[in-house]
């Protein structure tokens, strides 16, 4: 139903009468009119695409043609909407109207910035219907046209508090045009789908499963449509009684090799008739995972998005690019790589980074893109980063298991790692020791360890005071903080004089001990001068009162600024509707600068102010920053801009099935000074 370019997802049919409302636009005119409509030789969709480099909604015109054509427009290009940089999601039409999600407009400090907008097809009047102060996810339109459902965080005290998995978000009912009426239907409810003008199916999680249950919204009445001991999320509502669902029937875990039921599926249930479904992707793709079902034809056919992984054989190559996105600041441009802890060397002419099994060292140079160190993995490499000595070729890793603090985890030198000659010079030889950083002239290094940690294994930062000698001979390691808490992703700035980190330091003696039973929570961004351990200033938390997490600091080359990765905008999408990423902990995470005076350490104490860079669905990390623009020659890694390179795919059994592995999305924040 899309063309095959980008990546395209969360479709909505457009009925024949909108349609023809939606080519009277002068960029459409030309392509088709209302007699290609009536016979059904043409065809509409919303739905999400990243072309563009955005995430945000398309139209999608079929002609049924031997063979179909289809043709792809930007919403915001045909209707004038908005030209920012921002999310938009969730797009279904309503008589005139289309209506949909966007994160166009700031929110509160750690809350989404998720609002339900209108545009009228025929004038293109546009017009945000959330109130505001509230954010809300995944409209629903009403069969009759004038009302939306939608899911939203209003009155839930502190709106958004972290969730992973399940918001826990309220349904609100609202009239389309004035007086809104807007009302809660159903608490604890998600992803609203109308089945008829007084009937809702949502999704909602009951103990260890998710489950589609059925609101009878003039009665006050609720019942349970898919059965417990399966997982049954983002429904569709064919009518008051039948209900199109994702399911997931059998439990399953990264490593396995899975089975059918362990795919993400789409199947029918009905409300009247329990005992009775449908299956439908377990026929025609048993082995892929298939997402988000939309209704077509009144349910004579069900659309849903997948993966084009029926295209690939185990061992195939597949082409990928760097790629250029769209920025909301000039002087900040952004490049997406396929891979993870990306770092430049100091003059920017080389480029590495970890594959997304923590497996292999790539980097990126004017000999081209390639491996330059290859362990035995996966899990097994991760967080790079470049001598700050230009002279020396010498990428420093942590080498050993990820995200867990009672396992060893060596920092180790790759000398000479441009040959690829794979050698590996251990620089710890006990405890877990990660995230290091040299300072300007490369002869120290800065990391975390678990050394002095206790039996919490608390992490604090230390100085290897001899980057060639480490924690060996005459090598002295050096303390730099000291508590019972959690200091990481520790950088030298680029003068030398501080060291920016984050940390729990800070967190409540009453806050929960773990954040969703994973780290300690509470993280904000701290600076501390590197010959005076005793001067540390809080620049940067997340909540009012710490929760949350601004992670991953990093210096702009000038030492102006500092790019995160924070939850300061909360979640953008149901999290549940989302792939399951391997290394993708979190439904959040995205990129954000703020701006310090380099000079003077304690004004930079509690910044107010921050930039949003990136706007995601998904959870961007560790940033990294280098001073050349994308035209600079001197910046060699940039000729692959236009050059494509074919990494095997080891993801795809030999039976066909898809594997847990997914492919990021990297944003690579990049100062053009």
């Amino acid at each position: 139903m899309t063309d095959g370019v980008s990546y395209n997802y969360n479709g909505q049919v457009i009925p024949p009468e909108a349609l023809k409302k939606i080519l009277k636009r002068p960029k459409l005119a030309s392509e088709a009119n209302e007699a290609d409509v009536n016979p059904g030789q043409l065809s509409g969709m919303v739905f999400v695409s990243e072309r563009g480099n955005l995430e945000t909604l398309h139209i999608a015109l079929r002609f049924d043609d031997n063979p179909p054509e289809v043709k792809v427009f930007s919403f915001a290009d045909v209707f004038g909407t908005f030209n920012g940089v921002r999310m938009e999601d969730s797009g279904s039409i309503a008589g005139d109207y289309l209506v949909y999600v966007t994160t166009k407009d700031p929110a509160d400090r750690r809350q989404p910035w998720t609002a339900v907008y209108k545009t009228n097809l025929k004038t293109r009047k546009t017009d945000r219907i959330t109130p505001s102060g509230q954010a809300d996810l995944n409209p629903s339109v009403s069969p009759c046209g004038k009302k939306i459902a939608m899911a939203s965080f209003q009155g839930k005290a502190g709106g958004w508090n972290g969730e992973i998995e399940d918001l826990k978000t309220d349904i609100f009912v609202m009239n389309l045009d004035k007086p809104f009426n807007r009302k809660i239907v159903v608490r604890n409810g998600g992803w609203p789908t109308w089945g008829s003008d007084n009937v809702i199916f949502f999704h909602r999680k009951v103990g260890e499963f998710w489950s589609v249950f059925r609101a009878d919204i003039s009665q006050g009445f609720e019942s349970r449509v898919t059965p417990d001991g399966i997982h049954a999320i983002t429904p569709a509502a064919i009518d008051a009684n039948a209900v199109a669902v994702a399911t997931i029937r059998q439990k399953s875990q990264f490593s396995d090799v899975r089975v059918e039921a362990q795919y993400r599926h789409i199947e029918i249930f009905y409300s009247d008739k329990p005992e009775q479904t449908i299956q439908i992707t377990q026929k025609t793709r048993p082995k892929a995972d298939h997402f988000n079902p939309f209704v077509i034809d009144g349910g004579k056919r069900i659309g849903y998005h997948r993966c084009k992984s029926d295209l690939l054989k185990s061992g195939d190559d597949i082409q990928r690019q760097f790629h250029k996105l769209d920025s909301p600041h000039p002087d900040v441009g952004l490049f997406r790589v396929s891979g993870v802890f990306p770092t430049f060397s100091i003059d920017g002419s080389k480029l590495a980074f970890v594959d997304n099994e923590f497996k292999n060292v790539w980097v990126a140079d004017s000999e081209g893109l390639r491996i330059v160190y290859e362990t035995k993995g996966p899990d097994n490499i991760f967080s790079p980063v470049w001598n700050q000595d230009p002279e020396k070729d010498t990428l420093y890793v942590c080498k050993g298991p990820s995200f867990n603090a009672d396992q060893r985890l060596n920092i180790c030198a790759i000398p000479n790692v441009s040959s690829g000659a794979q050698r590996r010079r251990d620089l710890t030889k006990a405890f877990n020791n990660a995230f290091p950083s040299t300072n300007p002239e490369g002869t120290k290094l800065v990391f975390r360890s678990t050394r002095d940690g206790g039996d919490k294994r608390y992490k604090n930062l230390y100085i290897m005071e001899d980057v060639q000698s480490g924690d060996f001979g005459e090598g002295k390691i050096t303390r730099l903080t000291n508590g019972p808490w959690t200091d990481t992703h520790c950088q030298w700035s680029p003068k030398g004089d501080w060291i920016v980190f984050s940390s729990t330091r800070d967190k409540p003696k009453d806050a929960p001990e773990t954040d969703n039973n994973l780290d300690p929570g509470y993280f904000a961004v701290f600076l501390v001068k590197a010959n005076d351990p005793s001067v540390v200033i809080r620049v940067l938390g997340s909540g009012s009162n710490l929760a949350g997490h601004v992670n991953h600091p990093f210096f702009s080359p000038d030492g102006k600024s500092i790019v995160v990765t924070a939850d300061l905008a909360a979640v953008s999408v149901d999290p549940i509707s989302l792939p399951l990423f391997e290394h993708s902990v979190r439904p959040y995470g995205d990129i954000f600068t703020f701006d310090i005076d380099p000079n003077d350490i304690n004004k930079n104490e509690n910044v107010k102010r921050f930039n949003r860079i990136t706007h995601s669905r998904y959870e961007n990390s560790t940033a990294t920053w280098t001073r050349f623009s994308t035209q600079d020659p001197n910046a060699a890694w940039n000729m692959l801009l236009n050059e494509v390179y074919t990494p095997t795919c080891p993801y795809v059994h030999s039976d066909g099935g898809e594997s847990w592995h997914m492919t990021g999305h990297l944003c690579i924040p990049k100062r053009c000074c």
